[in-house]
């Protein structure tokens, strides 16, 4: 592999396209490394069933602050500013109405109890109701939005998403990751199946290990989910081991989404949402019809999610389909088949969906951002201190990793001059 780079960047999700897009516009040459055969990382758009179905990340939130929104349209994406599918109740599901006003009033006041706990155990679980009839419903939300239980949620950090956040959710109809993985520069030079294994400091900067070859550059930019960062999978210089603990700290959760044909003429309509069980804790989400087209999508978190993570697609599958028929009738069965499920939890590049600090331990987001030795620095939505488990928080981490190694190789040319 060749040496003539400014920088490279490890990762290619998000917060790596990021960055290069930076360093790019700057005139600093980069080399991107990539783990896996594709780009886009926690983005992932597949064509399933003839349709562009988003795998990971599938909204733009907080849109009228996004930084991906104005990459899309400068590059033709069209980007829908309509209203998202759960703000659009499906017509044809007997609800409880009283029911879904008192769980929804019930996850309001949790959030609201959030802010003495967080002043206090900062346990989200310690503003749980004690004995609540509802809160089988906030477990699922928080794991909706967090990816794991109230008991592993730090209040701190899960409000400091929550006021950051504009209430806007955008979607880019070809997909998020079609548009992530469209993003990289031409002028990055881009390695894909090409894992880093090991990272060293250097007299003029940093040498990155792969199965390929060495490269020598003047500084790295490490952009990789904290699963892998707190792992053993790259070898990192000696010192930086206060990173792999803030890494550790914030976990990714488990997040995963199956999805479901419609088969036949069904009664369902496009562009609408149910929610499977307000009494149970594994309940899906359903983005039903999408864009009119005959796919039921079904989004767990927590311990819905657990059930495709351990058990498998079959036993996703069965669960969703089991709370669509309760919601339907059972001749839904008839009407839908499966399409896919996803595996975030088991991929090796990966190991989850997006970070979740743990309680007491929110500061570890500013602690991971922190540059190693003016030639290591770190990315990713984990490093962002409000808008993390998203691609724009990503995006801007790497954007801000990016200035850093600049301003930081600048130096060194000064310095050498």
């Amino acid at each position: 592999m060749g040496n003539a780079f400014d920088v490279i960047i490890v990762g290619g999700g998000a917060a790596g396209i990021g960055a290069a897009r930076r360093l790019a516009a700057h005139g600093s040459s980069a080399v991107l490394l990539e783990a896996s055969a594709r780009l886009g990382g926690r983005a992932f758009t597949q064509e399933l069933g003839g349709y562009p179905l988003d795998l990971g990340c599938e909204w733009l939130h907080s849109g009228d602050r996004n930084s991906w929104v104005a990459i899309a349209e400068a590059s033709g994406f069209q980007v829908d500013r309509g209203e998202p599918p759960w703000s659009m109740a499906h017509p044809g599901i007997t609800q409880d109405e009283d029911a879904q006003e008192a769980a929804q009033k019930a996850y309001g006041d949790w959030e609201e109890r959030l802010r003495s706990v967080a002043a206090d155990s900062d346990r989200a679980s310690d503003a749980l109701e004690p004995g609540g009839v509802w809160n089988a419903y906030v477990r699922a939300i928080a794991g909706f939005m967090s990816g794991v239980g109230p008991e592993e949620i730090s209040a701190i950090d899960y409000l400091a998403y929550d006021d950051a956040s504009t209430g806007r959710n955008w979607h880019v109809p070809l997909g998020y990751g079609t548009l992530v993985a469209a993003s990289l520069p031409s002028a990055t030079t881009l390695r894909l199946a090409t894992p880093a294994e090991r990272i060293d400091l250097t007299a003029d900067g940093v040498a990155v290990t792969t199965r390929a070859g060495t490269v020598r550059v003047g500084a790295a930019i490490l952009t990789v989910s904290t699963a892998v960062l707190a792992g053993d999978a790259i070898r990192l210089p000696s010192g930086t081991d206060p990173w792999r603990e803030a890494a550790a700290a914030l976990p990714l959760g488990r997040n995963e989404k199956v999805f479901l044909e419609i088969g036949r003429d069904a009664a369902f309509e496009a562009d609408t949402h149910a929610y499977g069980n307000l009494d149970d804790a594994r309940s899906a989400a359903y983005s039903i019809r999408p864009h009119g087209w005959p796919v039921i999508e079904a989004f767990l978190g927590g311990d819905g999610a657990r059930i495709v993570a351990e058990e498998g697609p079959a036993a996703g599958f069965a669960h969703v389909s089991a709370e669509l028929a309760s919601l339907f009738g059972s001749d839904v069965a008839s009407a839908i088949r499966p399409l896919a499920a996803t595996s975030w939890s088991r991929m090796a590049s990966i190991g989850g969906a997006y970070s979740c600090a743990l309680p007491g331990r929110s500061d570890a987001r500013a602690r991971l951002a922190r540059p190693f030795e003016d030639r290591l620095f770190f990315a990713g939505e984990a490093t962002h201190p409000f808008d993390f488990t998203t691609a724009h928080g990503a995006h801007d981490s790497g954007v801000r990793a990016a200035d850093e190694a600049l301003a930081a190789l600048g130096d060194r040319r000064g310095e050498a001059a």
